[in-house]
């Protein structure tokens, strides 16, 4: 009988277990939103994808970075973060943010930037290829 207690035990201890865990894992995730108008509305951390509004210059002061970004809709707002800009910011396709809406501002976390993929739009010449003259196969 004492065999059989150890295991409700143990197994009440790790179903205590997951619950927290899962209780807390959810607690703490952040949305991930595609219109820059639910990013607004939301008022919670989420995360937003857009590409930076180059007509608006960006600016860098006293280590704060600022810029503003728009989504596929055309919406727009005002990015800050603190930190350094991010290396590839000028030739980023896309830039994801993470941080949430204080007043007119959103107040980034974590910035990432998406840079073009060195194997899309390739500039090489009709006909260059491989120095052998080794073709791509048809499979």
């Amino acid at each position: 009988m004492q065999k059989n207690g150890r295991f409700v035990i143990g197994g009440g201890i790790i179903v205590v277990f997951l619950v927290f865990m899962g209780y807390f894992f959810t607690q703490s995730s952040i949305g991930y939103e595609e219109s820059l108008a639910k990013v607004k509305e939301s008022g919670k951390t989420v995360r937003a994808t857009g590409s930076w509004v180059k007509e608006k210059k960006y600016e860098y002061k006293n280590k704060v970075f600022s810029f503003y970004m728009k989504d596929e809709t055309g919406n727009e707002m005002k990015v800050v973060y603190q930190g350094a800009i991010p290396n590839n910011f000028e030739s980023a396709t896309s830039v994801v943010v993470t941080g949430k809406f204080v007043g007119d501002v959103f107040e980034a976390k974590d910035i990432l930037t998406k840079c073009p993929s060195k194997y899309e739009g390739s500039d090489a010449p009709p006909g260059a290829g491989h120095p052998d003259g080794i073709t791509k196969s048809a499979n």
